[in-house]
């Protein structure tokens, strides 16, 4: 068993579930979605960007386009959460904004995860 492997997979599939937890409920009801889960979103998906350096392949390329993908979409909706805060309340429109950006970082983390599985399984032993 290759620990760097398993350290990388835990991460990749970490990141998409974090995202995949505050992506999931109503769209426009901010008390669904956390913004800690947020933050740990894209701590996650950092850490599993730097992961991925390491990768020389053209698979791996591509996994660090997908993480870099995620990366923008969670800042972003980061950094518009912070922009529009206005004590407790966000317009409707501007929350279905942060929400269709980490729907966005979600499909990217999806395909990170389809191409490591995939990858992980062409792999000879």
């Amino acid at each position: 068993m290759n620990l760097d492997k398993v350290i990388a997979g835990f991460f990749i599939i970490l990141a998409m579930t974090l995202n995949f937890g505050f992506w999931y409920g109503d769209p426009l009801d901010m008390n669904m979605h956390s913004k800690y889960e947020l933050f740990a979103a894209i701590v996650v998906n950092l850490i599993a960007t730097v992961l991925k350096l390491g990768d020389k392949t053209q698979i791996g390329s591509v996994l660090i386009a997908t993480s870099l993908v995620a990366n923008l979409q969670l800042l972003v909706a980061a950094t518009i959460w912070t922009i529009f805060t206005d004590s407790k309340t966000i317009d409707p429109e501007i929350f279905g904004i942060i929400i269709s950006l980490s729907a966005g970082a979600l499909l990217a983390n999806i395909t990170s995860v389809i191409l490591y599985v995939g990858d992980t399984l062409k792999s000879k032993r």
